[in-house]
């Protein structure tokens, strides 16, 4: 009887060993531009297994300048793409089934280069403000409105720092981790103003799918959104596994670019202030969509019978409770 019990239950833990492990859900994943720092949530979460521990095999894709990863998302060939509120609620108006599940970010991290005798966003009268075409249909209607600037302080900003290295009287947009590290690579004194830190709305580095996917696999956009942000929480204590897959990728990413982006991404709290503060990491809430939807109405963004409300959702989130 012993030695039968002893056959069976070495045949079970046999039986066991062989068997296969349960197969990972694949998923695809674009950027929105080559590999940096302010990706680096998601690196991370690949680079620690956290996807996997999720049950998927997640596949990281680099955006650039020629990729629409929103006609790649509607097109099947991503499950998800990193993107921002005007793209989602741009879709929406154009009638695309897009929806953002989750923020990296719970500011934008478009801002302002400026020379160092510059004080403050409201201090720009009489400056040259260098504004990228892209711009002019995002954060220049805002900036111009709150602070009375004129079109006729705009040149075009072709991402070239030669004129603002040449002119004290220039400003230009730029993001924290690249353009004033520039700067600094160059010795010119210069200052970063963020736009959401003077009430610009949007949420920055979000999380979207397609509302098919969020109604056939609840369960899986669950998953990776919780292991995204699991994978931020990681990133922003200790980087070095993600770099290394993001310099793989974008092997023009320095280590000391990516330093600088991390010291920035840290002390402009863009991961852990504002309600991430209190309502866990990646949060995002319907009040801060009414605030973008609202300044897009204003003006002239987006129309305004917009069903707004269907470019997000929160049920991915709200109950999240990562701390950060």
């Amino acid at each position: 009887m012993y030695a039968l019990t002893r056959f069976l239950l070495t045949a079970f833990v046999a039986a066991g060993l062989a068997a296969p492990a349960l197969a990972q859900d694949k998923v695809t994943f674009m950027t929105s531009w080559y590999a940096q720092a302010e990706h680096g949530g998601f690196y991370q979460a690949l680079a620690r297994g956290i996807y996997k521990r999720h049950g998927m095999d997640v596949t990281i894709r680099m955006g650039g300048p020629q990729v629409n990863n929103l006609q790649l998302l509607l097109a099947g060939q991503a499950d998800f793409i990193m993107s921002y509120d005007f793209a989602a609620l741009g879709g929406i108006e154009k009638g695309f089934p897009v929806v953002t599940v989750g923020a990296s970010f719970q500011k934008d991290l478009q801002g302002m280069l400026t020379h160092d005798d510059v004080r403050s966003l409201g201090d720009l009268k009489g400056k040259t403000i260098l504004v990228a075409s892209s711009g002019r249909s995002t954060w220049w209607p805002w900036l111009k409105a709150k602070y009375g600037y004129g079109e006729e302080q705009t040149r075009p900003y072709t991402f070239n720092l030669q004129p603002f290295f040449a002119d004290r009287g220039i400003a230009q947009q730029a993001y924290p981790s690249s353009e004033p590290f520039q700067a600094q690579q160059r010795g010119v004194k210069a200052n970063f103003f963020l736009f959401a830190d003077d009430g610009y709305p949007p949420y920055g580095t979000t999380i979207v799918t397609t509302h098919k996917h969020v109604a056939d696999k609840p369960d899986l956009v669950a998953r990776f959104v919780r292991a995204s942000i699991e994978g931020w929480k990681s990133y922003m204590a200790e980087p070095a596994a993600a770099n290394e897959l993001i310099r793989k990728d974008n092997p023009n990413m320095t280590p000391e670019q990516l330093e600088f982006a991390l010291r920035r991404l840290k002390e402009l709290k863009v991961f852990d202030g504002g309600d991430a503060a209190t309502m866990g990491a990646g949060i995002i809430t319907e009040a801060r969509w009414r605030q973008t939807f609202d300044y897009m109405v204003r003006a002239g963004l987006l129309q305004p019978g917009t069903d707004w409300r269907r470019a997000f959702t929160t049920q991915f989130v709200r109950d999240l409770k990562i701390m950060p």
